[in-house]
């Protein structure tokens, strides 16, 4: 009995931990105000290695109440995904949306989809939307961590970015 107590803890204390730089939007929640000079900070070109290759993400600065973004990983010197989006000033809040490209530049998500997420708060150094965390480490560091869902699991990804 005190071993399967023990292997129960450990697993729901390892799902939490999983998740500790990430938030969920809450149900029924309200989106706070901010603009995009809040997180102007984000722009640039960025490089970091993750899921076994390089990653690489430019965003440009805020312009046209919005900011965009592309993405790409490398591995064994072919790309092996995309992503484009941006952060958007809707009303007085922000929305991430971003969508995701194979290597031939077909999309994953349906024609007219895009996976969004509300922002949840700003704190400090660091940016909370729905299952995406945005963390200024200095001028030249960021870390982004997303949770990703495959296969009915859930993990948080980290991505470690320097500006190039």
């Amino acid at each position: 009995m005190k071993n399967a107590l023990l292997i129960i803890a450990l697993v729901f204390f390892s799902c939490c931990k999983a998740q500790e730089n990430t938030v969920k939007f809450p149900e029924n929640g309200m989106v706070p105000k901010a603009n995009l000079n809040q997180v102007s900070w984000i722009q640039g070109h960025w490089k970091g290695e993750a899921f076994g290759g390089i990653t690489e993400e430019i965003w440009s600065p805020p312009l046209g109440d919005s900011m965009m973004f592309s993405f790409k990983l490398v591995s064994d010197g072919k790309v092996v995904f995309y992503e484009l989006g941006g952060i958007r000033q809707v009303d007085e809040t922000l929305i991430f949306q971003l969508k995701h490209f194979g290597n031939d530049f077909k999309g994953w998500e349906e024609k007219d989809e895009t996976v969004d997420a509300k922002l949840v708060k700003i704190e400090g150094n660091r940016v909370y939307f729905d299952e995406f965390t945005f963390e200024k480490i200095s001028d030249t560091e960021i870390n982004i961590y997303v949770v990703i869902k495959e296969n009915g699991e859930t993990e948080e990804v980290k991505f470690n970015y320097k500006k190039q």
